[in-house]
Parts: C-alpha cells; sequence; structure tokens
C-alpha cells in the first residue's frame, strides 16, 4: 500500500505515517526493494493457516486503485498483508510497543505506590514519636 496524499512517500518513507489514506499499488519486488536486501516473511505461518497463494493474488488484484484508510497503529501496512494472508489483522510492532507501554505504566504504578506507601509509613512512624 502507498499512502496518498504525500508526493513521494512510499511503504518504508518515515513520511508515510503522517498520511490518513493508503492507495493499494501493484509494482515489481525489485523495482519496490531497488538495491535493498529482503526476504520473505511468513512467520505466522505456525499460528495461522494462510490462505491459498492463488486466492490471496486475486483478493489483491481486486484491491489495487482503491484507497483505504491507513493508521500507523491500527490499519498499517502489516496489518493489511496479514489479513490477505491470515484473515487476521495484526502487526507485531503495534503489538510489542502496546505491550511495552502497558508494562511500563504498570511498573511507573507500582514504584509510585510503593514511593507513597514509603512516604505514608514515615508519615505514620514520626506520628508514633515519645510524644505523649
Amino acid at each position: 500500500m502507498e499512502n496518498s496524499g504525500i508526493s513521494g512517500a512510499g511503504g518504508s518513507s518515515i513520511l508515510s505515517a503522517v498520511a490518513d489514506r493508503a492507495i493499494v499499488k501493484k509494482e515489481r519486488l525489485c523495482d519496490v526493494a531497488g538495491r535493498d536486501l529482503y526476504r520473505v516473511n511468513n512467520k505466522h505461518d505456525d499460528k495461522y493457516n494462510p490462505f491459498p497463494p492463488s486466492r490471496i493474488v486475486q483478493w489483491v488484484e481486486e484491491l489495487v486503485d482503491q484507497e483505504f484508510c491507513y493508521s500507523l497503529t491500527s490499519k498499517n501496512c502489516e496489518h493489511f498483508v496479514n489479513e490477505l494472508r491470515y484473515g487476521v489483522s495484526r502487526s507485531d510492532p503495534v503489538r510489542d510497543a502496546v505491550t511495552a507501554a502497558t508494562i511500563s505504566g504498570v511498573g511507573l504504578i507500582a514504584l509510585s505506590t510503593g514511593v507513597m506507601f514509603s512516604s505514608s509509613k514515615i508519615n505514620d512512624l514520626k506520628g508514633m514519636s515519645c510524644q505523649q
């Protein structure tokens, strides 16, 4: 998918993250990758049953030149290809970022709770001084 609205912003461009619309394009892999190294990554084949390649190609052919909503966090190119291959919309970098943010948030809550508890405990102990 190529984002619309930004001239020259291909799928690997940082500029592609700012558009909210994308157009499905059909291009040769060697033209898109240029001299960059690439590899086929069907990393979820062990978790999900992939659709037959002929069916995937048929679906993609029907989508060429159509415009879709694009979101870096919920509707990006990885969501798109996983939906086509497995029928499951997912993006591991997005999931990893959400997981990391959740773990960090829980850690900060635990830390701040510990600090508040310690502060409260110190005040309790101060209140128990020998002033009777």
